[in-house]
């Protein structure tokens, strides 16, 4: 068994060794300047650059013309959102979200509410972490200007009813941003046919490198204007000014290249693994609930939540804080951008799971590199650990013994 084992793909991804080899010459040989137009080394850095847009415009069913580079998801969302709110202001300053998007679309509609460039509504979801196509439709206002509901979620994996949300859309004329970030590379998309103008996604996400992003901006059928976010040169359309990251933007298209290919093959093998993973945890442990839709959800991601255990306790216990001897599983408590605060995840309480539990979640998620073997490991130990961890807890026992736990605070508080 590997000393390490990883199962935070939603985190990051490692990189795929044909992404680096595809890289690799970029570094050195072909290390041009993407907007030099007057010799050789930037004429074959732009070819390339052209050369990755295609593949990555065939992915989601785009035109080349229409990928923007920049430096991951988060600038992507900052741009798509802002962008739109700054340029269309005097059409309207109405955005409707929902209340479990990433934090980059979260934080920024907060920043454009703060200086009151735009209203924003939050839309919630209901228990299985799922937007209410109907709920769009009824916040809709005559100052509304964007509507931006992410593909699929990155804590709990639930996938969003994009298309009849784009439908919408389409008939009141407004624009739909998606962030695609978890499914872009995982599940089949077409900007078309989901009926979205705006589309973010990053390569870290699948198994490229990090640094590197797209943002997919409709140019006909409607034309997708921007006010950009960073000024200097007007590279990419005027959309985002600043030198390209050659090898960034190869690999990303690599990767893409490699999702398209492998995409069907890949979606199978990884729900086998988290359906292993799930049987076997659930066929040992009582008191264990699934977090997200059951079966319209990404592939790799399986979310528990286990009652009276504290999930921080077992994260320590399976990283090999406990005990270095044994080989450390890295998994999450929740997203990658917030598992640095001790509140529940936000996404859980928007789906009504209570603190207690919310606090006890785990999310395992699990991806290209990832093996029989070490699925059977993992829920081995995280069975010990809930174990371990439920010997530890009076709260269990009594729950076992059939005392009715709100019944007996309450009584104890009297």
């Amino acid at each position: 068994m590997k000393r390490r084992i990883y199962m935070d793909y939603h985190a990051t991804t490692p990189m795929d060794p044909r992404v680096l080899e595809a890289m690799l010459p970029y570094f050195q040989d072909e290390f041009g300047n993407a907007a030099s137009r007057n010799h050789c080394f930037g004429w074959e850095a732009e070819r390339a650059v052209d050369r990755s847009r295609e593949i990555v415009a065939d992915l989601i069913g785009g035109k080349a013309k229409e990928v923007i580079w920049l430096s991951g998801a988060t600038e992507s969302d900052n741009l798509a959102v802002k962008g739109v709110a700054e340029f269309y202001k005097d059409k309207g300053n109405h955005i409707i979200t929902a209340a479990t998007e990433h934090k980059a679309i979260l934080d920024t509609c907060k920043a454009l509410e703060r200086k009151k460039v735009a209203r924003v509504t939050y839309l919630p979801v209901d228990e299985r972490g799922r937007v209410d196509p109907e709920q769009v439709r009824e916040a809709i206002t005559d100052e509304t200007i964007l509507i931006s509901v992410m593909l699929a979620n990155n804590e709990i994996g639930t996938i969003q009813p994009i298309s009849e949300i784009g439908r919408i859309a389409k008939e009141k004329g407004i624009f739909f941003h998606t962030d695609a970030t978890q499914g872009f590379g995982k599940i089949p998309i077409d900007v078309d046919e989901l009926g979205v103008d705006l589309l973010s996604a990053t390569g870290h996400k699948i198994y490229g490198p990090k640094g590197c992003g797209l943002l997919w901006v409709r140019s006909r059928g409607p034309r997708v204007r921007l006010t950009a976010q960073i000024d200097g040169g007007g590279h990419e359309r005027g959309m985002r000014s600043g030198t390209l990251n050659v090898s960034g933007i190869v690999g990303l298209a690599r990767a893409a290249e490699l999702a398209k290919a492998e995409m069907a093959d890949e979606h199978r093998r990884v729900f086998a693994l988290r359906e292993r993973l799930n049987a076997k945890i659930t066929g040992e442990l009582d008191e264990v609930y699934l977090n997200g839709h059951p079966t319209d959800r990404l592939a790799g991601n399986l979310n528990l939540s286990f009652a009276y255990i504290e999930g921080e306790s077992m994260l320590m216990g399976l990283n090999g804080s406990a005990d270095p001897d044994l080989p450390a599983i890295a998994v999450s408590s929740g997203s990658a951008c917030t598992s640095a605060t001790l509140e529940p995840s936000y996404v859980l309480k928007a789906l009504g799971v209570g603190d207690e539990l919310a606090h006890t979640s785990i999310r395992f998620g699990l991806g290209r590199f990832n093996t029989e073997e070490e699925v059977d490991y993992v829920a081995e130990r995280v069975i010990s650990e809930v174990k371990r961890l439920r010997e530890l807890s009076p709260l269990y026992e009594m729950a076992k013994e059939g005392i009715d736990l709100k019944d007996y605070f309450a009584g104890a508080q009297h």
